[in-house]
């Protein structure tokens, strides 16, 4: 049975974590499920969202780490990392949402503790019950997030928060999230909120969206200087080259629901 299946409804693609009777605790088959799902979907210019969730009663409850250390020499080979992206598969199970050019939305409910809050943070809008349980748990058991969660989690809620979280691996609801920042939205059902959301995200132009994205995740470590030349050279492509800006700006003149074509490269 799959650790991670996708299925894929009017452009959005809906990804759930698939080990419920375990909370969705992940092993290493997980993690490497994870990464062939973001390549796979990295590669369909259909896609226009994707929203990841949990099946069951909890999104993730972290690794599950009496079944992943059953075999040390493959946790030593998932360390090293690969020369050519600079992540291990520990990272890459989380990055490789960030290499998706498109929006994800993660919808927690239930436990979303240590890796599972990592993969949570890979997404770029986090969609949250009231009751739903936060925590970087690693601090509980005398280690650090080493998912890409350092970064993530300095980006999302700034430094001091940041480092509050990790060293007292305290246990927060989503309320609590969204007030520091962890949380986009609170809802009672955060799938039902994340799809409509998406499906708002799927009227504006695929390729603005891909652009967006970019230039905000790579504003995060460049120089001014270095944002606006790639904002001018996104602006001139989507003004030059990409067939969706004109018919997006067909369709606003017109009044009528512009019909996309796929994501440009």
């Amino acid at each position: 049975m799959p650790l991670v299946t996708t299925r894929i409804e009017n452009g959005i693609a809906q990804v759930r974590l698939a080990r419920p009777e375990k909370l969705n605790a992940l092993t290493l088959d997980t993690l490497t499920e994870l990464v062939a799902t973001a390549r796979t979907l990295r590669r369909d210019r259909s896609i226009r969202a994707v929203v990841i969730a949990g099946d069951g009663p909890s999104f993730c409850s972290g690794l599950d780490i009496p079944g992943t250390m059953k075999n040390p020499r493959k946790i030593v080979g998932a360390f090293i990392p690969a020369p050519w992206r600079g992540t291990n598969l520990f990272q890459e199970a989380c990055w490789a949402w960030r290499r998706v050019p498109v929006p994800v939305i993660a919808a927690v409910h239930g436990h979303c503790y240590g890796g599972g809050l990592q993969i949570a943070l890979s997404a770029d809008f986090r969609f949250a019950t009231a009751d739903s349980k936060w925590s970087v748990l690693e601090g509980k058991w005398g280690i650090i997030p080493d998912m890409t969660g350092v970064r993530s989690l300095t980006e999302v809620v700034g430094l001091d928060v940041a480092k509050r979280l990790t060293m007292t691996a305290e246990q927060i609801d989503g309320t609590e999230a969204a007030r520091l920042g962890l949380v986009s939205e609170v809802h009672d059902d955060p799938i039902e909120a994340a799809t409509g959301f998406a499906q708002r995200l799927a009227t504006r132009s695929p390729d603005a969206v891909a652009a967006a994205k970019r230039l905000f995740d790579g504003a995060v470590t460049s120089s001014a200087r270095r944002t606006f030349a790639r904002e001018r050279r996104e602006q001139l492509r989507l003004l030059l080259l990409r067939r969706n800006t004109k018919i997006l700006q067909k369709a606003a003149m017109t009044k009528t629901a512009p019909e996309f074509r796929p994501r440009g490269s």
